[in-house]
């Protein structure tokens, strides 16, 4: 089957700039561990494009207009057909306080983004980086070994290769579909959700099916949260938390008797009490000293 313009499509590639022989991007895992350019954070399998929409350079899309399915081909783009030509009207001098309020350490050879713009450093002097804005591609020859995987006729395989596109990181054949006439359900899988930027990229999806697929009208996100349970039968492992040591035994031991201690009593109270007590005593002994003068 030939690929025409408009073409939901599967295309395996390796890209080499003809230069220097270099291959910088390719689909392929072992083709990318092979040259060193290997990511962790890239998911290697077939490139999902929409023929015609700009996702790849222009030439390339022409090129592919025509080709048969599982033909094996190599494309060549002079730059005009590919990245462009330099624009030395594209290079600029930034003060290095600007990376360095960012948190950004400028490293020549090194992508940055400034104020919205992709670029690349390619100098770092006294106070000031010099970035190029250029694409690093731009004014490159280049070399494409490619092959289209698959053309996708139904809407279901479109809708999956959209998200896959959006959510690279989960293998789209895990988003469960649901549709009833104009109303699509995309069942959201758990690990998906963890993903930094899922609310973003859910946003995105939508925008595409409207855009791509304008059959659709509404478009929902289940979202579930399952408790996870362990096999039938099998024994339940305690965690750590769960064991609960037994408190240690001690000896009991004879209570000790604890003699009282009087409350004291403070310097006043005690002056009182003594007075009180002296003062019975004067006069009882002024009666005494009354009585016998009269005695006399």
């Amino acid at each position: 089957m030939a690929a025409r313009q408009g073409d939901f499509l599967l295309l395996n590639y390796t890209l080499k700039v003809k230069e220097s022989g270099e291959t910088v991007d390719t689909t392929y895992d072992t083709v990318a561990k092979n040259a060193h350019i290997h990511s962790e954070d890239t998911v290697y399998r077939p490139k999902f494009i929409i023929l015609g929409e700009g996702w790849m350079p222009k030439g390339l899309e022409d090129s592919l207009v025509g080709l048969e399915t599982g033909k094996q081909t190599t494309v060549e783009l002079t730059p005009d057909k590919g990245y462009g030509a330099r624009d030395p009207g594209k290079m600029r001098l930034v003060p290095l306080r600007r990376f360095r309020e960012k948190g950004i350490d400028p490293i020549p050879g090194g992508q940055v983004e400034l104020d919205g713009r992709a670029a690349v450093v390619r100098a770092v002097g006294a106070g000031r980086v010099q970035v190029d804005y250029n694409h690093p591609l731009a004014g490159r020859t280049l070399v494409y070994d490619l092959s289209i995987e698959k053309v996708f006729e139904d809407d279901a395989d479109k809708i999956l290769g959209i998200i896959s596109r959006r959510v690279p990181e989960v293998p789209s054949e895990k988003f469960v579909l649901g549709q009833h006439d104009r109303d699509l359900t995309i069942e959201v899988p758990e690990e998906a959700l963890y993903l930094s930027g899922i609310q973003v990229a859910k946003k995105a999806i939508a925008s595409d099916l409207q855009k791509y697929l304008p059959q659709i009208s509404s478009i929902s996100f289940l979202e579930t949260f399952k408790k996870a349970f362990s096999e039938p039968g099998a024994p339940l492992e305690p965690t750590k938390e769960d064991v609960v040591q037994p408190p240690l035994k001690e000896e009991a031991k004879p209570a000790k008797e604890i003699p009282e201690i009087p409350e004291p009593k403070s310097p006043r109270k005690q002056r009182a009490t003594t007075q009180r007590r002296k003062a019975p005593a004067t006069a009882s002994r002024r009666r005494t000293m009354a009585g016998s003068e009269s005695q006399r």
